[in-house]
């Protein structure tokens, strides 16, 4: 049996821009693996806890069906951080965190983790999804409620000064992930910047595009 490997998007539309990329192909090059590895691409739902239970969810089922995962990436688009990544750029992340999990304090933000209640962040599979020529490698912030403001995003690339993206189903991929034992990694292409909210400057068509050439040149179409 090949090793399989599960792709976690947020919604159709990223899904589909993957599935584009692979051209249709259920079984891909895989640097898991020396041959090859089968390939399911799924909707998983968006935000932290919708992308964590649907991603269980499909991790469970083949575990029922006999057919585990052995590795799990998230793919999608992502909001850069003002002079960090551009439009239409691949962002590889190096962790993905949560970002605003934790408690605010006269002293500012803590971490869960600084709680003692649990991790913030999951290290990424250098492995599993190489960086590609041009590919900007950095941390992916997952957030529960997409920044709109100057102040918060001047407050999150203080607080996190490796991250070059936001986004918000990272994090949750990665902790059911996790709690398999399995590798993980994100991968996003970026939409649009980050700070005030101006849709009307939002590219998710390039986006798109750029997710689904991405995984054409990983060598599956």
């Amino acid at each position: 049996m090949l090793p399989r490997l599960l792709i976690a998007t947020a919604v159709a539309a990223e899904r589909d821009a993957v599935l584009a990329g692979l051209g249709g192909a259920t079984v891909l090059p895989d640097p898991l693996a020396p041959n090859a590895a089968e390939v399911t691409v799924v909707e998983v739902g968006v935000g932290p806890t919708q992308a964590a239970a649907g991603t269980s969810r499909e991790i469970a089922v083949a575990i029922a069906d006999s057919a585990p995962y052995q590795a799990v990436i998230c793919a999608g688009i992502a909001g850069a951080y003002p002079g960090r990544a551009r439009i239409g750029d691949i962002v590889v992340a190096t962790a993905s965190v949560a970002a605003d999990l934790g408690a605010e304090s006269p002293g500012g933000f803590i971490p869960v983790d600084e709680l003692g209640f649990g991790v913030s962040r999951f290290a990424a599979d250098p492995t599993l999804f190489p960086p590609q020529a041009g590919a900007i490698s950095g941390e992916i912030l997952s957030v529960s409620t997409a920044t709109g403001t100057a102040e918060t995003c001047a407050a999150l690339t203080t607080r996190y000064p490796g991250a070059v993206a936001e986004a918000m189903e990272g994090f949750g991929v990665a902790t059911a992930a996790a709690q398999q034992g399995l590798p993980f990694a994100e991968v996003r292409a970026i939409s649009n910047l980050v700070g005030p909210r101006d849709t009307a400057s939002w590219r998710f068509d390039l986006a798109l595009a750029a997710l689904t050439r991405t995984f054409s040149i990983q060598g599956v179409a």
